[in-house]
């Protein structure tokens, strides 16, 4: 049987400020954004490329803003990503080489912090 992650909560304190991050600087895909009732707004959106997506919203989560710390995002070339993210105005660390990988830090507006890496080949 398969076991497939394919969606994590990711607690904002501004939803609409956290979708413009997510969308614009990172070019995550919009999939759904849907007030559900007056306490409830449920938003996914999917890193391209990826099978798994992050959920934002108001009453989807019972964690403090800024509470998850190393989510991982997996890409080819670590160099054109920090570029590409530093063109979008999202502040990034310098590249760091590690024996499993290569990566760069940033943090979305309420401090949930993410990795980047690029895993080392593994001829």
């Amino acid at each position: 049987m398969d076991w497939k992650l394919e969606l994590v909560a990711v607690p904002v304190s501004d939803v609409d400020r956290a979708k413009a991050f997510y969308t614009e600087k990172l070019g995550f895909n919009a999939d759904h954004d849907h007030q559900i009732t007056e306490h409830l707004r449920f938003v996914q959106l999917t890193p391209p490329g990826s099978a798994c997506s992050i959920a934002l919203g108001s009453g989807i989560s019972e964690m403090p803003p800024g509470s998850i710390k190393g989510l991982q995002l997996v890409v080819a070339d670590i160099e054109a990503a920090q570029q590409q993210l530093r063109e979008r105005d999202v502040e990034t660390g310098e590249i760091e080489d590690f024996p499993w990988g290569r990566f760069i830090f940033f943090s979305d507006p309420d401090g949930n912090a993410w990795a980047v890496q690029q895993i080392p080949d593994r001829g």
